[in-house]
């Protein structure tokens, strides 16, 4: 390596490497952290969920959930003790230590057998489908952006493609929020949507969260070249 491409090196890595201990540090001194470990949650994302279902009641009554992206099980706990009894089923492509009361599939969503095996092991249709999903990020804010939202659209189709009635959803997109084209796809399906950026979301974050509720059913599956044109 020549002694330009050495120095490169040397910058990106101190600038890794500060990067790194700013993150630590704000993580050590994060308040939902230091709550998330009092309260046997396993990450501080638990809180998001929490305080979106205090502000939508988004779980009230639910019996069959779908978390998608459920690592590391902060959402499926928030579940599980608010919805007691219900069915939970979590899928994510990295591997997630056991939850009483949650099945939990390690495989890729995006694989096109994902959809089947989760609806194979939640036995039946979800009223609430859950995506905490993000694309791993490469830094380049556009790219990062369209990979995560690209996620977005698939837990969009599989919410429309299996939903009950009455059902809703619940996912993690980017600054900006839901884009034009997906937006149009959930004002069809549903019947109210809106978005939030739960306080436990770091305020630096460009996440928001948008909630559709009120599935429309079977209905407002029949083709609409719009819609379909969306997802396409």
């Amino acid at each position: 390596m020549s002694r330009a491409g050495q120095d490169r090196e040397k910058l990106h890595r101190r600038k890794r490497s500060a990067s790194s201990a700013r993150w630590l540090s704000r993580h050590i001194n994060d308040p939902y952290v230091k709550q998330a470990k009092a309260d046997g949650y396993r990450s501080r994302a638990a809180y998001k969920l929490v305080e979106l279902d205090e502000r939508f009641n988004v779980l009230h009554g639910r019996r069959r959930i779908v978390d998608l992206g459920i690592a590391p099980g902060g959402w499926s706990q928030v579940v599980a003790a608010r919805c007691p009894g219900a069915e939970i089923v979590g899928i994510d492509l990295l591997e997630v230590d056991p939850l009483p009361g949650v099945t939990i599939l390690q495989m890729d969503f995006m694989d096109d057998a994902a959809p089947q095996a989760l609806s194979d092991a939640l036995g039946g249709a979800p009223d609430l489908v859950l995506s905490d999903m993000a694309a791993n990020t490469v830094g380049h804010r556009q790219t990062d952006h369209l990979r995560t939202m690209n996620l977005v659209e698939a837990a969009v189709q599989f919410a429309v493609d299996t939903l009950s009635p009455g059902g809703a959803f619940v996912a993690k997109v980017l600054a900006g929020g839901t884009d034009t084209q997906l937006l149009t796809v959930l004002k069809r399906h549903f019947t109210t949507i809106k978005h939030a950026k739960p306080p436990a979301s770091r305020k630096g974050s460009s996440e928001w969260y948008v909630l559709a509720q009120g599935f429309k059913g079977q209905a407002a599956r029949e083709p609409s070249p719009q819609a379909d044109q969306a997802l396409s």
